[in-house]
């Protein structure tokens, strides 16, 4: 065995395929192949060899790379035909000058971190956006939870007239929450 590990260089064995373990692939120049496995005075089939590794390489290379654009190019088109179903919702970010006080929002979806709380929070957003098309609507990731909170009410009182209107139409785990508010310059 030690005679085998002689003749083969360390890439060489470092890329062996072993049942049960993983497939390891080093892309290197000449220069560094000569560094990490000593200087390529050995036979002149070893070029030859090397050559033909890295075209078998190159076109596994192209087949993992079609492989992946195709999911790529269908999310791509899902995420059109969804965006087309919202068109009649203004999904333009509008930037309130003002300046912040101490206030209150009705918080409406509080979820997790993750990609599905991120479209559920930004579908609810659209939803609110459409039922109070005066409010604004804040759509954000305050860790660890995707939250939609509408609003900028300075009184509790007109808060909970809107949280009321707000559970009227079906969102039962709205809430208020305090917090810094965005009031516009008068």
């Amino acid at each position: 065995m030690t005679a085998a590990d002689a003749q083969s260089s360390f890439t060489q064995r470092l890329q062996q395929s072993n049942q049960g373990e993983g497939k390891v692939t080093v892309k290197q120049s000449k220069e560094i192949d000569d560094l990490v496995n000593g200087s390529s005075t050995g036979t002149p089939s070893t070029p030859t060899a090397n050559r033909k590794q890295q075209e078998k390489e190159k076109t596994n290379d192209q087949a993992v790379t079609t492989k992946e654009e195709k999911p790529l190019k269908a999310l791509s088109e899902r995420q059109d035909s969804t965006d087309v179903s919202d068109s009649t919702v203004d999904n333009h970010k509008k930037v309130m000058k003002g300046y912040k006080i101490n206030g209150y929002r009705v918080q409406v979806f509080a979820g997790g971190n993750s990609r599905n709380d991120r479209i559920k929070a930004e579908k609810i957003g659209n939803e609110i956006k459409s039922l109070f098309p005066g409010e604004p609507v804040y759509v954000h990731f305050y860790s660890p939870r995707w939250i939609c909170r509408m609003g900028n009410y300075r009184s509790y009182e007109e808060a909970h007239e809107v949280l009321n209107r707000v559970k009227n139409l079906g969102y039962q785990s709205a809430i208020i929450v305090k917090g810094k508010i965005t009031v516009q310059y008068q």
